[in-house]
């Protein structure tokens, strides 16, 4: 049976270490847990017409907002390279 993945799924998989590669609003980011409801947003490749910070920390609150438009998720486990 086919369960879609939500987003209790995403924030159980970076509580356990997990880092989630993602596209969102044309941009590639790196996503992991920092501390309790704490996330950093790492840019990894930007579109010129859409700039954004290289790096930035946002809350769970913003995860569970942008969880909807997330594309091409994928994961890797480890420490990541800041």
């Amino acid at each position: 049976m086919y369960n879609k993945y939500d987003f209790n799924q995403l924030e159980k998989e970076l509580d356990k270490g997990f880092q989630v590669y993602c596209t969102y609003v044309r941009n590639r980011y790196l996503i992991f847990k920092t501390t309790e409801n704490c996330y950093t947003q790492k840019l990894l490749a930007d579109d010129p017409k859409n700039p954004q910070p290289r790096m930035a920390m946002i809350t769970k609150k913003r995860l569970k907002e942008i969880f909807p438009y997330l594309e091409d998720i994928e994961y890797k486990v480890g420490i990541p390279e800041i």
